[in-house]
């Protein structure tokens, strides 16, 4: 298996070469905005149905476009939607730090593209991007055991804190990836 990476100022594209598979990351435009809120809804909706047996959940303006315009847009941060074979699947935000200690602040992708490996070759890709890297952190809802298990078993983070334990709404758990 080989990957391919190519950086041409942020517009990113991997090709893995024994698949058919195309995922590029372009950067967030407004115009990327209402199609975009419209994955992320569906991907945080489909994640609080699995886990709090709710309709509907997320942070705050996940489902109205006021996050992705807050922190892609109008934040210091390299934002990014996900092109699979040129389809539109879903949007990374990072922040790329001076010090080396980037935070991923959200990667999603829309429920039918979920569980198929697409989202551990978009974190390599995001890797690959940005190799000054001394370690990643995030963090994820406690109730979100989906997350933990892709974060630590198929990304390779750590568990470092639990904020606000056994509060099932509230609980927070924070993850670091240390890079070599």
């Amino acid at each position: 298996m080989r990957w391919l990476c190519i950086n041409k100022k942020y517009s990113l594209q991997v090709i893995r070469v024994d698949e058919p598979e195309n995922i590029e990351l372009h950067p967030l435009n407004e115009d990327d905005i209402r199609p975009l809120t419209q994955i992320m809804t569906r991907a945080f909706d489909h994640d609080t149905r699995i886990h709090l047996g709710e309709e509907r959940g997320g942070p705050d303006g996940y489902d109205d476009g006021r996050f992705l315009i807050k922190w892609g847009l109008q934040s210091p941060t390299e934002s990014f939607t996900v092109l699979l074979n040129g389809t539109l699947i879903g949007g990374v935000i990072v922040w790329i730090r001076e010090n080396g200690k980037n935070y991923l602040g959200t990667i999603f992708i829309d429920p039918p593209f979920q569980g198929k490996g697409i989202g551990t070759k978009i974190w390599r890709l995001i890797e690959s991007a940005f190799p000054d890297t001394k370690a990643w952190m995030t963090d994820t809802p406690g109730f979100s055991t989906r997350n933990h298990h892709f974060y630590v078993h198929k990304l390779g983070f750590a568990i470092i804190r639990i904020k606000n334990p056994g509060k099932q709404k509230e609980e927070v758990y924070i993850f670091e990836k240390r890079m070599q």
